[in-house]
């Protein structure tokens, strides 16, 4: 089942919107239900992931020190190396 319902758009991403549509050869109605499903999933997710760490944390399941270090050593160099 599919609903439909209107959406108020600045003229200029409606146009933008119009440019994609004809350079991937679809209706715009298509690229917008694209982009709607599309971030709909991608906040689901993220939602889901936070709420999952708040239940972590509040299980007490924290990195230990030597893990965070862990984590850190791969993206920081080590003064002596900079």
């Amino acid at each position: 089942m599919m609903s439909a319902f209107t959406v108020r758009l600045p003229d200029e991403t409606v146009a933008k919107l119009d440019q994609l549509a004809e350079k991937v050869d679809r209706s715009r109605s298509y690229v917008a239900a694209q982009a709607i499903e599309d971030y709909v999933a991608r906040e689901e997710w993220q939602l889901a992931e936070i709420e999952a760490g708040l239940d972590e944390a509040d299980r007490g399941e924290f990195a230990s020190e030597k893990d965070l270090a862990s984590v850190i050593a791969k993206y920081v160099k080590p003064a002596s190396e900079r």
